[in-house]
């Protein structure tokens, strides 16, 4: 079973790969964020993917702000 750091990497793997996919980089994402009403700095957005840390809300954030309506876990 995964403990929370295995957990936490596995989430911010799975936005690096959805940026990736899409070719959205942190500063475009901070762009998309703001159209839909979240300001975030790129400095944060890259701490938050390189440590792993942060909620579930921002994930959603960005998986919308991107266009990312579906996404697999496998």
């Amino acid at each position: 079973m995964a403990d929370k750091n295995e957990w936490e990497e596995k989430a911010a793997n799975l936005l690096k790969a959805q940026l990736k996919l899409k070719g959205i980089t942190y500063s475009q994402l901070v762009e998309k964020l703001e159209a839909i009403g979240v300001d975030e700095k790129e400095a944060n957005i890259r701490n938050k993917l390189s440590r792993g840390k942060f909620t579930a809300a921002f994930l959603l954030q960005c998986l919308r702000a991107i266009g990312s309506d579906q996404i697999r876990l496998d």
